[in-house]
């Protein structure tokens, strides 16, 4: 049995659960998640531990991850062979085993710290947990897994399953600010700043580069540029300017790199709080994908009318 990834809030914080059922048993099993001989086989980074709770912990990821340095964590709980806790950073991992008839059920959970910044990466953290355990379970059973090569995916699919993409929208003293904010998975910001503004070396005064904007908020001039970071132009209604748009890239050597967009909207021009809200959705929808490599042409307009219709219920 291999079920999806959850997405719980327990003892309010934000908590992924993986359950497996694993045809070995606990004892087998439990050597495989708690040795980090054996943990070099499916964790992704190479673990330094005792066994025996308070002990300091030292994870190092290898030279071709796009996480840099070594991580410290905590021995939390150990109950063999039952329950491995330990906390990695700011996160808490828990690994238990239930036995179920000649093999057992491995219950997985990570607690996710950092906030709000760290809840963005829930998506990516999921995709990248159940290849891991595909492989723990490979491993178990004298297989190799090949690796996987569609990352972009089943990453959109626990955003989407998690709520990850949807944008805020918050009162203020001239109307509105609409919010979005999307983890890119250590995506370099030079990169990602790349991929927004493709051969393009926005000025003051000048037009935002085209993959900036969409039809449904008519752009101006560009007001702001501080490459490779933030990027700020004025769009227009009726032909005046009515408000802002600005991108900002972000980057925690811990929690990764995250795009935040807003756009403010004057009070008078409230019914098109969805519209925006919507077209920005799909907008950050593409672009994650672009910084993958994937280009999707032409714009998902039904997409659009579905998330336009999804906005305006929840803004009553």
């Amino acid at each position: 049995m291999t079920t999806e990834a959850t997405l719980r809030t327990v003892n309010g914080k934000p908590t992924l659960r993986f359950e497996r059922r694993l045809a070995h048993p606990p004892a087998k099993v439990w050597r495989a998640v708690s040795d980090p001989a054996e943990m070099a086989h499916w964790f992704p980074a190479r673990v330094e531990a005792e066994l025996r709770p308070g002990a300091p912990m030292r994870f190092t990821f290898p030279d071709e991850a796009v996480v840099d340095g070594g991580w410290d964590g905590e021995v939390l709980e150990v109950d063999p062979p039952k329950v491995f806790m330990f906390r990695w950073n700011d996160d808490v991992l828990r690994i238990e085993l239930i036995p179920v008839d000649d093999g057992c059920l491995l219950v997985f959970t990570q607690t996710i710290g950092g906030g709000e910044v760290g809840l963005l990466g829930a998506g990516r953290t999921a995709a990248g947990w159940d290849t891991c355990l595909d492989e723990l379970d490979g491993q178990l059973d004298g297989e190799t897994v090949p690796p996987r090569t569609d990352w972009l995916g089943p990453m959109e699919r626990y955003i989407e399953k998690f709520g990850l993409g949807a944008g805020t929208v918050r009162a203020t003293g001239a109307g509105y600010e609409l919010h979005f904010a999307r983890d890119l998975v250590w995506k370099p910001v030079d990169d990602a700043w790349g991929v927004l503004v493709e051969d393009a070396a926005p000025q003051v005064g000048g037009e935002p580069p085209a993959r900036a904007t969409n039809g449904y908020v008519p752009a101006g001039e560009v007001t702001a540029v501080d490459a490779p970071r933030v990027l700020e132009y004025g769009w227009l209604h009726d032909g005046a300017q009515a408000g802002t748009v600005r991108w900002e890239f972000l980057s925690d050597p811990e929690l990764g790199v995250r795009l935040e967009l807003k756009q403010t909207l004057p009070a008078h021009l409230a019914g098109l709080r969805a519209t925006a809200l919507a077209a920005w959705h799909v907008q950050l929808e593409q672009f994650f994908a672009a910084t993958h490599g994937e280009i999707r042409c032409p714009w998902p307009a039904d997409r659009t009318e579905q998330l336009i219709k999804h906005y305006a219920a929840q803004l009553g």
